[in-house]
């Protein structure tokens, strides 16, 4: 019995299990999800209402207003407001110095790009705003 083919039986029947047909980009979102949670209960451990993360969970995407500029300035802001490492180290430093108003800022940084990651969306490349570190968004038609 391999790992890539397991055989279970179940009610007379045999469910096959093929690890190598699980979609990795589905484990990826589950993990992006669960991070996303995890920002959720972090929020809700702060003094806050909650339509404060619902109005700012989106504020991040104001990083794009740098490919009015060019792509390469385009993909440096985006990417600045949609670093973890970024979000972590701000989050990190309010609650070190009890500011309330930095783990904020650390947590809706983290769970936007947690939320953005969940449907595709990832750091940016300085050649297009379609190619991103997760590869390359689709495209409409048009």
């Amino acid at each position: 019995m391999t790992l890539s083919c397991l055989r279970i039986k179940k009610r007379s029947s045999v469910v096959n299990f093929n690890a190598e047909k699980l979609n990795m980009n589905t484990i990826l979102k589950l993990e992006e999800a669960a991070q996303f949670a995890v920002c959720l209960w972090l929020f809700s451990q702060l003094q806050l209402s909650w339509w404060w993360f619902g109005g700012l969970i989106l504020a991040p995407d104001i990083g794009m207003l740098g490919y009015a500029l060019n792509k390469r300035i385009g993909a440096w802001t985006y990417n600045i407001f949609h670093h973890k490492g970024l979000a972590v180290a701000l989050g990190a430093l309010g609650y070190f110095t009890g500011s309330q108003g930095l783990m904020l800022s650390g947590i809706i940084l983290y769970g936007h790009a947690s939320m953005d990651r969940i449907f595709g969306y990832g750091l940016k490349y300085n050649d297009s705003f379609h190619h991103t570190h997760l590869g390359w968004l689709k495209q409409k038609a048009s």
